[in-house]
């Protein structure tokens, strides 16, 4: 599954106030447009990003992007209408994208577990969206006096990101007339189940000047209160068996031997995902991937990362750093760290400059100076989001 992010950032924002537009104005030190990239890409699945601009905004957001640790994003024109923009994101992704979540630059708020809400509600249907049910009585009013009540049942205030099916929502695009309130409307006019996923009270559109001062609050809490770190270690170890290379963190290294085990033996790998689990206090690869499963054998070790992170995630955690240190009189490791710094650094979706991955030997001594295996053993630190 390969998931991206279109984030319409072409509106003008008015009601705002402000001289630029709002998703450019600053918001606790860093422009809205920046949070609301870095929210969702904070998810690990979420590995492309496309933002739909006014074409007016060309300078500004060149100006966003050059800011000190920005992500890099695509960048397209919008079109006269929000749906109009989308379908314009949409037709610059990748064909390798399959699902898309639909956000708007100005909720900057927006969390990891929300995100990872709506990518587990699209395993089951072609959309869902997040949402607040209804609680406040509801009036209907004409001339300034209240006119009637309206009941409120099964009522909602919806939010974004909207996620669908990539072939879906290009098919209700392709066909809808426009002027849709969102990408919920357009998805249903074409047949499309969506599913409610819960929203998040915190997860605001800024729409009036009082919002930015609403926002900032919101951070200074998570801040005050959100300095949730947790720290896990795991340890592994396999056995050499007849072979010609071994995999350590997703990378092949040629060798005389390859390493035991039910999987693909990735004892790397393997170490830094039981200390998400550790982190987690969420049991072990063990628990999760029993060995006396068949269908687990010879699978490759990045589908057990890529669940430890997503168990992380949909608790509100994205991976702080990750240090791993591999144990062993062979294969020389160094050679091959850059590149299995790489390859931890997209699984865990963070900068490779969060990932270490070191090697040392064992002086010769036990099992692993007899060169009758490997060892590795790692530390991972969660940040709540």
């Amino acid at each position: 599954m390969t998931v991206a992010a279109v984030i319409v950032a072409a509106g003008r924002g008015t009601r705002a106030g402000g001289t630029i537009p709002k998703q450019f104005q600053m918001l606790d030190g860093e422009s809205v447009l920046i949070r609301t990239i870095r929210a969702l890409t904070a998810h690990p699945e979420v590995n492309h990003v496309v933002v739909v601009i006014h074409p007016d905004d060309r300078t500004r957001v060149e100006a966003a992007m050059s800011a000190p640790g920005a992500l890099p994003v695509d960048c397209v024109p919008g079109g006269a209408t929000r749906d109009a923009s989308v379908r314009a994101g949409l037709a610059v992704l990748p064909p390798e994208i399959d699902r898309v979540l639909i956000h708007d630059a100005a909720r900057p708020l927006v969390t990891t577990a929300l995100v990872e809400r709506v990518l587990r509600a699209l395993d089951t249907l072609p959309g869902a969206a997040p949402a607040l049910a209804i609680s406040d009585a509801l009036w209907r009013g004409a001339e300034g006096r209240v006119a009637g009540t309206q009941d409120r049942s099964g009522l909602y205030r919806a939010q974004t990101p909207q996620g669908f099916h990539r072939a879906a929502i290009d098919a209700a695009h392709a066909v809808h007339p426009g002027n849709a309130a969102d990408d919920v409307e357009v998805a249903r006019a074409h047949g499309l189940d969506v599913a409610i996923v819960d929203g998040d009270e915190d997860n605001i559109k800024i729409t009036l000047p009082g919002d930015f001062a609403r926002a900032a609050r919101i951070l200074r809490q998570r801040k005050e209160t959100g300095m949730d770190i947790r720290l896990g270690n795991g340890f592994d170890v396999h056995a050499f068996a007849p072979g010609d290379a071994v995999i350590l963190c997703g990378v092949r290294i040629p060798h005389d031997q390859a390493l035991f085990g039910h999987s693909d033996a990735d004892v790397a790998m393997h170490a830094v995902t039981d200390a998400i689990y550790g982190a987690l206090a969420d049991g072990d690869i063990g628990q999760h991937f029993p060995p006396s499963d068949p269908q687990w054998k010879g699978a490759e070790s990045h589908i057990f990362l890529r669940h430890a992170v997503s168990r992380a995630a949909a608790r509100g955690y994205r991976v702080g750093n990750a240090d791993c240190t591999i144990v062993c009189e062979a294969p020389k490791i160094a050679p091959h760290a850059a590149a299995m710094r790489g390859v931890m650094a997209e699984l865990l979706a963070v900068p490779a400059d969060r990932v270490s991955v070191k090697a040392t030997t064992a002086e010769q001594l036990g099992f692993i100076g007899r060169r009758e295996g490997i060892a590795a053993l790692a530390s991972v630190t969660l940040v709540a989001t």
